[in-house]
């Protein structure tokens, strides 16, 4: 009799440590509700009512914001001028390249342009560049911004190849490829017999005047070497208070981009004609590239674009048309709703 239980005995551990060696060899998870999903959540059944609802109401809401958004885009005034290919004399047609790196050469070119809408200030000057990829790697990364922060990371110029050092071997501040190709093309505005002021004050972000550039930061070094990229810095500026800069140096994503240049804060009037007399000195023709001024308005959701009003109108309409088309093909041809009951999340786990 004592044999018999200890071999019982001895049956059961032995199948007990099997099982337990089992479980250890497993790559089954060990069970809980956040690794099975049993975890409680919303589980919305999608009713024919419940979805043309939804549909109804996106549409209802979408429709009338694309129409007040593209109201708005149309009410802004642009006037946009190409002059890259303008202002080039004849004589250089075939050398534009020549012609803007010769600096003997005048660069003063007049412009005239009508104004087609009553333009209320501010009216914010721009240029645009096409085709310019300020969004080249190596170029987004040619600067160094502890060096634009404090003067006494000067002579850091770490990430700013090649413009890192002058001829004479003295740090470049500010360094890299960005600051040395700043634009330089400038403008100036008459309207008949005045002159019209351009308020170039507060055209940069303000975290970027506070945060960004340093006010104990003064240019040293800069363009000082054999091959000049684009303008020129007043040394005794600091680099916060440089806000056409501050504006070049926030590269843009697009090969196609507008920086602000400047404000006009005086009322045009339709059929005005402003006289601009600007510097082309910007060279965009080695990449042909091109340049243009534009003169804007801005509306509550800022400049000229149709694109959000289209999007939200193309996204409203859409919605309401497949409401439409739900909504008759649930009153032509029914289907009969499943039970409820039945769906996973509602089954009795037990089976009974």
């Amino acid at each position: 009799m004592n044999h018999t239980n200890s071999n019982a005995g001895a049956g059961s551990s032995s199948a007990a440590a099997e099982a337990t060696n089992q479980r250890r060899n497993s790559r089954r998870p060990k069970y809980s509700k956040f690794t099975q999903q049993e975890l409680p959540a919303c589980k919305p059944i999608l009713t024919p009512k419940w979805v043309i609802s939804v549909f109804t109401i996106v549409g209802v809401i979408f429709i009338p914001i694309g129409v007040a958004s593209l109201l708005a885009s149309r009410d802004v005034v642009e006037v946009i001028e190409r002059y890259d290919d303008i202002c080039v004399p004849p004589s250089f047609s075939n050398d534009k390249i020549g012609y803007i790196q010769n600096s003997t050469l005048p660069k003063t070119c007049t412009r005239i342009l009508t104004i087609p809408k009553d333009m209320n200030q501010p009216i914010y000057v721009y240029y645009q560049l096409d085709n310019f990829y300020q969004n080249h790697r190596r170029y987004v990364k040619s600067r160094n911004d502890a060096q634009l922060r404090s003067k006494d990371e000067a002579n850091t110029t770490s990430l700013c190849d090649p413009e890192k050092y002058s001829a004479n071997g003295q740090p470049i501040v500010p360094c890299g490829l960005i600051a040395w190709s700043l634009f330089n093309d400038t403008y100036s505005f008459s309207l008949g017999s005045k002159n019209v002021s351009v308020n170039k004050r507060h055209i940069s972000w303000k975290s970027d005047r506070e945060h960004k550039f340093g006010s104990d930061v003064y240019p040293m070094n800069f363009q000082n070497g054999t091959l000049q990229g684009g303008g020129k810095l007043n040394s005794s500026v600091p680099l916060s208070q440089q806000e056409d800069l501050i504006v070049w140096m926030r590269t843009a994503a697009l090969p196609t981009f507008r920086k602000l240049w400047g404000k006009i804060e005086i009322d045009l009037k339709q059929n005005d004609t402003i006289t601009v007399t600007l510097e082309n000195n910007y060279n965009t023709y080695s990449f042909s590239g091109k340049k243009k001024l534009v003169l804007s308005t801005a509306s509550w959701l800022g400049g000229k674009n149709d694109f959000l009003g289209l999007a939200y109108l193309t996204v409203g309409g859409l919605c309401f048309f497949l409401a439409m088309f739900f909504t008759l093909l649930y009153l032509i041809k029914p289907r009969k709703l499943g039970d409820p009951a039945y769906l996973s999340w509602n089954r009795n786990l037990t089976g009974n």
